[in-house]
């Protein structure tokens, strides 16, 4: 015959605060899911308003140069930071890459 050992189990008010402790959390983890579910709806929602946009502010800068007879900024300076985040990207990647 096995000695067992004899555990009493948690009282009321321990098993209500740990059942209490578990919703908050799944509560407070629901919420945070919801608030980043508005955050993404939002963002792809402006997005074609966003791109909207940059096409007619790169319209008007085509036709102001056009006018003035200046050369257009916003192509040289979209090319580099182009350029650069590329170039970040593939830093980041590379180091991702290594560790794993």
């Amino acid at each position: 015959m096995h000695a067992y050992v004899i555990t009493a189990k948690p009282g009321r008010i321990r098993r209500l605060l740990a059942a209490l402790r578990t919703w908050t959390v799944r509560f407070l983890a629901a919420l945070v899911m919801a608030v980043l579910g508005v955050i993404v709806l939002a963002v792809r929602c402006t997005r074609p308003v966003v791109n909207y946009v940059a096409v007619r502010a790169v319209w008007l800068e085509a036709w102001a140069s056009k006018v003035t007879g200046l050369p257009q900024v916003g192509a040289a300076v979209g090319e580099g930071l182009t350029d650069e985040f590329v170039r970040e990207f593939r830093k980041s990647y590379q180091r991702t890459a290594h560790t794993h």
